[in-house]
């Protein structure tokens, strides 16, 4: 019977069979879990990565002028010994040479750069404008960074490419102009945007500060509701990595700018000291919020930041071979579209504006500063490496150190053979279907063709034709290795054509 009395009855005594949905709520309890594990693995793999751009931002400051002036010992002595190779510098020191060259110059024109006048002109501006402009600077920023590093390989390309005839090396003077414009123009826009965060730190209300603060938690709603898989994670991480530790660079050159205003009393390094902590902890927390939401809308488990802590230092290890084919700091670069270059060229004028040197003591105490940064870029890369070579050996990736990379078998065109490893979207594969990943060079003869192992980022997007045979059958194996391999080929700039919905 039907009756209100039981209808109450049954309310109050109704209960609950969660274990006949054991799997269900099991994998809600996985995800709780992975969501407090997100913070742990997230910082480990920032602290890794900071450190890594760390190294990359100290080797322009203390190796590469030792570099550049053994490369120009070189050149200079180089009648004493005769022309025993063609090469009269290796590509290496040309290289070296080259990033020098264009330290120099921009920072000369740097100093036709009135900090002052800029920091004023954008003090008058309203609160509203400043907030539209940090904005702007912030996306101008990351297209400079996309193009910049082009232009940078560019250069070291043409400067180093074997030439057969002698006008050919003309080309080198106008990517060099387009190389030095590309790097000024970046400093000055580092500038406006660090002259930004300062007039922030100095408005009276702070209400420009909290407006700016607030503006990272709307890159959470930008990014939180769209689908990302592992490769498109892997790219926000390392751009996360990146405008973190641009931010503190950043902070740095606020604070010395404003301690030269007070004449370097140390008791306005505590007034400032709130506002730094502020501005650090809204970037933890929201590049926290915004990748336990990810991983938990897109199913993605915590352990994924170590296998990206291991690309990394899989770049690490591999630029430390011998017959390695790139600089670190230009794969640092690529990774995570940092480029040092501009950035020191604005530190150093900031610096050295902020900074008087007079009488022998100050050169001293200037000599003192430099070898003790020689000491510490040589103890974190050591420290580096050895953590790298950790990383690497636990994810047992070290086979992969020593693969060599494919080659165009005598008697045969490149066209054809390289139309074998061919997927549908232009990726490298092997004859048995798996991604290959990238590998040291072996040394070859400059007229030997050799194949390009192109970049595969469409993975995890879309299957290529050419393996769906072998997906079919070891659907298992090649699920569980391709993360790992794909991981390797993936850059900052590779997969930026993908639509991310």
């Amino acid at each position: 019977d039907l009756s209100l009395l039981r209808f109450i009855s049954a309310e109050l005594t109704r209960g609950y069979f969660l274990e006949h949905n054991e799997a269900k709520y099991t994998e809600r309890r996985e995800r709780v879990y992975t969501c407090m594990r997100i913070p742990k693995e997230l910082e480990k793999l920032m602290f890794f990565g900071i450190f890594l751009c760390l190294d990359a931002f100290l080797y322009v400051f203390t190796l590469l002028p030792l570099r550049v002036f053994l490369a120009m010992f070189r050149f200079i002595t180089l009648p004493c010994y005769g022309l025993r190779d063609r090469r009269l510098l290796q590509p290496a020191q040309v290289c070296d040479i080259l990033k020098g060259v264009i330290l120099v110059i921009c920072y000369f024109m740097m100093h036709y750069v009135d900090y002052s006048m800029v920091y004023h002109l954008i003090r008058g501006q309203s609160v509203i404008k400043l907030y539209i402009i940090y904005n702007m600077l912030e996306v101008a920023d990351r297209l400079f960074s996309s193009f910049g590093q082009d232009i940078l390989d560019a250069l070291y390309w043409t400067a180093t490419e074997p030439k057969e005839r002698k006008r050919a090396h003309k080309g080198v003077i106008p990517h060099f102009f387009m190389a030095v414009l590309y790097v000024f123009l970046h400093a000055i826009l580092i500038m406006v945007q660090a002259t930004t965060l300062n007039v922030a730190f100095n408005s009276h209300n702070k209400s420009l500060l909290t407006i700016m603060m607030s503006n990272n938690f709307v890159e959470i709603k930008g990014s939180v509701f769209k689908k990302f898989e592992k490769n498109n994670l892997f790219q926000m991480s390392n751009s996360d990595i990146k405008e973190r530790f641009t931010n503190y660079v950043l902070l740095l050159i606020v604070c010395l700018r404003n301690m030269e205003q007070f004449s370097w009393n140390p008791d306005h390094l505590w007034v400032l000291f709130p506002d730094v902590c502020m501005v650090v902890a809204s970037e933890i927390g929201v590049d926290i919020v915004k990748h336990a939401f990810i991983t938990k809308f897109n199913d993605i488990n915590a352990d994924v930041y170590s296998e990206y802590r291991a690309s990394l230092a899989f770049d690490l290890v591999s630029s430390r071979q011998k017959n390695a084919y790139t600089d670190y700091s230009d794969s640092v670069s690529r990774r995570m579209g940092f480029i040092p270059l501009p950035l020191a060229v604005l530190l150093i004028r900031v610096v050295t504006s902020s900074i008087k040197v007079q009488g022998v003591l100050a050169y001293v105490c200037v000599v003192l500063f430099y070898c003790g940064l020689i000491s510490l870029k040589v103890l974190n890369s050591i420290v580096l490496l050895g953590k790298s070579c950790q990383y690497v050996k636990e994810a047992k990736m070290e086979e992969k150190l020593f693969n060599p990379v494919l080659t165009a078998t005598p008697g045969k065109p490149a066209g054809k053979q390289q139309s074998m490893f061919k997927s549908a979207h232009g990726s490298s594969t092997d004859e048995n279907g798996s991604t290959s990943v990238i590998n040291q060079p072996v040394h070859q003869k400059e007229n030997t063709p050799s194949l390009l192992v192109t970049s595969n980022s469409d993975q995890f997007l879309t299957t290529p034709d050419g393996e769906e045979k072998d997906i079919s059958q070891d659907s298992s194996e090649l699920k569980h290795r391709s993360s790992k391999k794909d991981l390797l080929e993936i850059d900052r700039f590779t997969i930026c054509g993908n639509r991310i919905d």
